[in-house]
């Protein structure tokens, strides 16, 4: 009897686990993108991922997904130790607010008459005062009408932690007499007497700093007398601890001027 010769067939297809192992692979890849995402603790993206991966395979909708939700203690490193400023910042900035009400309060006839401003920043509390409410002109000697305002500002702020930074401003128009050579050292003068009377109601020296800007930093235009008058300032600058993580926004401070 003749054997029959046995013809492979041209069909048979010896890579078919190639497709098995194609499929593993992309489910092992999904599988790793998605501890990655839940890893971030991010609730859009987390959303946004489940959702795609549903539509691939026809799962369950994202906005039924539940979201992972970690206790601080499970939370990396860098992201706790980031959420606990930002929560730090945003109780300073209201404490600040407080401190800002306090000192309106305390100024408030000054306010009223234009003659003291003040604001909040993302940098701190800004109480801008008019350097003919404290000086006669040409001179660095505290009016003895500015010293009631001035220990009512030390008294608020003597028990708050915050460090004060005190500049002395002029205006362009020079000066030169036997007591001043310019207006560099009028201005640092100015702002050093309105330290040393901080320090003596109570403000701690470390927390002081006095600084003289001549007419470097003007707020108002020097070619006319009110703005030259606006320039002529000292400003007590209360500075935050944590200006990075504030927002961008400045809250006003200031009452509408009539």
């Amino acid at each position: 009897m003749r054997r029959r010769r046995r013809i492979a067939s041209d069909h048979d297809n010896h890579d078919r686990w190639l497709i098995s192992y194609a499929d593993f692979i992309t489910l092992l890849f999904a599988f790793f993108v998605v501890m990655y995402a839940i890893s971030a603790v991010n609730e859009n993206k987390f959303r946004v991922l489940a959702g795609a991966l549903g539509d691939a395979f026809g799962k369950t909708a994202a906005s039924d997904m539940p979201v992972p939700q970690l206790t601080p203690d499970e939370l990396p490193a860098d992201v706790r130790q980031r959420t606990l400023k930002q929560q730090q910042a945003i109780e300073e900035q209201a404490h600040m607010t407080e401190v800002a009400s306090n000192l309106l309060e305390v100024m408030g006839p000054l306010v009223k008459e234009g003659k003291v401003r003040v604001t909040q920043s993302r940098r701190g509390v800004s109480i801008e005062i008019n350097a003919n409410v404290l000086f006669e002109p040409g001179r660095a000697e505290l009016e003895p009408q500015s010293l009631e305002v001035l220990r009512a500002v030390a008294n608020t702020l003597k028990n708050e932690p915050f460090n004060l930074e005190i500049t002395g401003h002029t205006d362009v128009v020079p000066i030169s007499n036997s007591v001043f050579a310019s207006n560099w050292e009028l201005s640092a003068v100015r702002a050093t007497s309105v330290v040393r009377l901080l320090a003596d109601n109570g403000i701690a020296p470390e927390r002081l700093l006095a600084i003289g800007r001549e007419a470097s930093k003007p707020i108002a235009s020097n070619e006319t007398a009110e703005g030259r008058a606006r320039n002529r300032r000292v400003e007590l600058m209360i500075l935050s601890g944590l200006p990075d993580m504030v927002e961008e926004i400045p809250v006003q401070a200031n009452p509408p001027q009539p």
